[in-house]
């Protein structure tokens, strides 16, 4: 099994211990650059050390503003670990274009024009480009090292995350997932069956099986691994919810209508386990369903790259001694939660245009969460 890490973003700014030294280290650098411009008369003249000093700031903030936003930029676009060595080489060449682009620059005002009486030479403006380089490669690679580290103790932090929302996920699935009030609901369209269609009996009883050993199984299985529990190829998931649905048609006839349609290429991807069958209990629960109006599940994959559940908007009217369904959101902040921590992956809940609609996953590209 193959596994894509992909990490949370990290803050950009410059942590305050560090700020002193990164001044420090500007300021001493801006009066070497005045020194090796004009020379020691630099630190001799007030007037032409303030000339000098605003002239070359204004050089080398230019030029640190251009490689702080484009490396920013680059840091951005090219976060995935797998694409560390793009990411070296870009910035790399970034910085030693635009360092170039100034040093010329310095050349033209210093040397070609002789600015402020300057003593600064071509052979002297090359050294300094050649020991600008070999600090841009220093610092990249110090850089790269600690966003690395930076990185692993974010992944641990997020791994030690998921195994208590695992705890918590649990104990909720065991609320869930073998519901007495659905058991019951679903022994008495069992007891009707057996009645009035046998072999519709006998069929109802494969499908229930099917159900409740894929919900034991996968109890277990979350018991034994722990960290997100064990995920499952979309392909498993949409077999269960397929002998989900079953139950629910039979239970509530024309009223429940299950449309799955799903590209075989998305069918290898892993999801954590139950998350539709959640979503789907969830539209069963707060929706009314009768043949009149029946409550339609759709089950797509989109061409962005990402697996939708969506149903008909029809909340359902409480009338005077009706029970009360409030819902917790337990189960869909435990979905959203957990694919938050695994890294771009989002998964949210939200109606548009009388529909509801759960993107259980998402990305700008094809599924890649896990592969097998």
């Amino acid at each position: 099994m193959k596994k894509k890490l992909l990490f949370e973003k990290l803050p950009e700014k410059i942590p305050s211990a560090n700020r002193w030294a990164y001044a420090a280290c500007a300021v001493a650098f801006l009066l070497f650059f005045n020194f090796l411009t004009v020379g020691a008369a630099v630190f001799g003249d007030p007037a032409l050390f303030l000339k000098t000093t605003f002239l070359n700031a204004a050089i080398l903030g230019a030029a640190f503003g251009i490689q702080s936003a484009v490396g920013r930029y680059i840091t951005r676009r090219y976060a995935d670990v797998q694409q560390t060595l793009v990411r070296v080489a870009l910035s790399i060449c970034m910085h030693a274009v635009v360092s170039g682009v100034f040093v010329l620059l310095a050349g033209w005002l210093y040397i070609g024009w002789g600015l402020f009486r300057s003593v600064l030479t071509a052979d002297a403006l090359v050294v300094v480009y050649m020991v600008n380089l070999a600090a841009i490669v220093l610092g990249t690679g110090l850089w790269e090292s600690f966003d690395a580290l930076a990185r692993w103790r974010q992944h641990e932090i997020n791994s030690e995350r998921l195994m208590k929302e695992n705890v918590n996920g649990q104990l909720e699935s065991l609320k869930t997932q073998i519901s007495p009030h659905f058991l019951f609901n679903t022994l008495n369209s069992l007891s009707a069956l057996i009645g009035e269609d046998p072999q519709k009996a006998e069929q109802f009883v494969d499908e229930m099986a099917r159900v409740y050993r894929y919900l034991l199984q996968t109890n277990h299985s979350s018991v034994d691994q722990g960290d997100f529990g064990q995920l499952t190829t979309l392909k498993k998931e949409l077999s269960f919810i397929e002998s989900y649905g079953h139950l629910l048609k039979t239970r509530y006839g024309d009223g429940m209508k299950l449309y799955i349609h799903v590209e075989d290429s998305f069918l290898d991807a892993r999801i954590p386990p139950l998350t539709l069958q959640l979503l789907v209990e969830n539209a069963v629960k707060h929706n009314v369903i009768r043949a009149s109006r029946p409550l339609t599940i759709f089950i797509l994959s989109t061409v962005e790259g990402g697996l939708m559940v969506r149903n008909n908007l029809q909340k359902k009217n409480l009338t005077a001694g009706a029970e009360n369904i409030e819902s917790t959101h337990v189960g869909l902040a435990n979905i959203i939660t957990k694919y938050k921590l695994l890294a771009e992956y989002r998964a949210w809940p939200g109606p548009a245009d009388g529909r509801k609609q759960s993107r259980v996953f998402h990305r700008n590209h094809p599924i890649d969460f896990l592969k097998a």
